[in-house]
């Protein structure tokens, strides 16, 4: 695959959602939640997801400059309506105006309601892990996970995270989905024509499966049985009932509901780690925490063990270094966009050297 500046990729992403009628700020702040995505090696929730967006901006499926409307609010609470608008643009506002409250209060949360697909939780996290801020975040999704003993989705892979600031040059990130692999894998693997591994799915008789259109007509399974329904379970609550957004089938696919709106909900609650511990002594005690885990006797055969989120920094920073790598088929998609939206192509591949400047 090709590599290219992650700079030229912001800027073209950019170009292109405002052609498609987002204002240049949000366009911008998109861009880059999707290039941060494709940086950690999330490529499934990267510059792959800009077309269905601005195929449903064109088919006025989302509000490209939709306000973003606080419905309730206590001193350290707020209910969110994002009015249909952009996922992780209304999530990155919401974010702003959530943060003081809880730099005051020391905890404050939000729900969000009529959203949409809103990227990678943790990219949320690491933006306030530079305020010295604990994220935890989740958000339902449209169906793809069964509850425990059925054959029929119901729930998302409604992920959760959490992200701690470290002293170390990354965040450590524990962002996972409550299915035993993230949809958009699979999703990945039907545009490529590849088979997923047996044990991910069942079709929609509830047989296993490694047909990815067959896994996509039928339910991703939880990780760890019953223990991934559980907590889906609790993500479709605190996402999606406490926050007044659709539950469960009631969620519009963003692939395959080209006639109705999404009304994904989020949730949000922030922890200001001054308010509990001085946060010098917060990031030594977990970089002594970090060291502990690293000192761990390990198993045969492995180099290193890693916290979470820190594979995910080490890739960013090489991306960074290399050029990020585009599969063909998300590169057709920005070439096929351009030439809708009269936007100039203009990426080259990188240089080896392209983040040493």
């Amino acid at each position: 695959m090709a590599r290219y500046e992650p700079d030229h990729l912001i800027t073209l992403a950019a170009r292109l959602a405002v052609a498609a009628g987002v204002p240049p700020a949000d366009a911008q702040l998109l861009a880059e939640a999707l290039v941060d995505a494709d940086l950690h090696g999330k490529a499934t929730h990267g510059l792959s997801r800009l077309a269905i967006y601005l195929e449903r901006i064109e088919k006025k499926l989302i509000d490209p400059d939709a306000p973003l409307r606080v419905e309730h609010r206590r001193p350290a609470v707020l209910s969110v309506d994002a009015g249909n608008g952009l996922g992780q643009v209304q999530a990155v506002k919401t974010l702003a105006t959530l943060l003081p409250l809880a730099q005051t209060h020391g905890v404050a949360a939000a729900t969000i309601r009529q959203s949409q697909h809103f990227g990678v939780l943790g990219y949320y996290g690491r933006r306030l892990a530079a305020q010295q801020v604990i994220l935890l975040a989740s958000t339902t999704c449209e169906p793809a996970l069964p509850p425990e003993g059925s054959s029929e989705a119901f729930f998302g892979t409604n992920p959760i995270a959490c992200v701690l600031p470290t002293g170390r040059g990354f965040v450590a990130t524990i962002d996972l989905s409550s299915s035993i692999v993230a949809r958009g894998n699979i999703i990945a693997a039907q545009r490529e024509g590849r088979p997923i591994p047996l044990g991910w799915a069942i079709d929609s008789d509830g047989n296993p499966t490694t047909d990815a259109a067959a896994a996509l007509a039928g339910a991703v399974l939880p990780m760890a049985g019953h223990k991934g329904y559980a907590l889906a379970l609790l993500v479709e609550v605190l996402s999606g009932v406490l926050s007044g957004s659709a539950i469960g089938p009631d969620i519009g696919s963003m692939y395959k509901h080209m006639d109705r709106q999404q009304n994904v909900g989020h949730f949000f609650c922030l922890l200001d780690i001054a308010a509990f511990l001085d946060p010098a002594e917060f990031k030594r005690r977990i970089d002594q925490t970090i060291d502990r885990l690293k000192a761990c006797r390990r198993r045969a055969g492995v180099q290193e063990i890693l916290i979470p989120g820190e594979r995910a920094a080490r890739c960013a920073v090489e991306n960074q270094r290399q050029g990020l790598a585009l599969s063909a088929a998300t590169v057709q998609d920005l070439q096929r966009l351009a030439r809708q939206y009269g936007v100039p192509f203009d990426l080259a591949p990188a240089s080896p050297s392209c983040g040493d400047h």
